[in-house]
């Protein structure tokens, strides 16, 4: 199985550093906005965590020889 992708190919793996960014900002926003210290911990930990995600599939793209942009 090849790894070789073409420029203008989109992979699942680019597709998946742009949804986790995004999610990851949404819940930046929800932290901001929650009602309770306990509730903004909890989407802190999720944006942390799907920071993570997106870094994962952006190691795996960055092995393929592609650049990532989040947008």
């Amino acid at each position: 199985m090849s790894d070789a992708t073409g420029p203008q190919r989109v992979t699942l793996d680019s597709q998946l550093v742009a949804y986790w960014e995004r999610e990851a900002a949404r819940f930046d926003d929800l932290a901001k906005r929650a009602a309770f210290k306990w509730m903004a911990r909890g989407f802190t930990r999720r944006a942390e965590r799907a920071r993570v995600e997106a870094g994962k599939s952006r190691t795996r793209e960055a092995a393929r020889g592609r650049d990532v942009d989040p947008a």
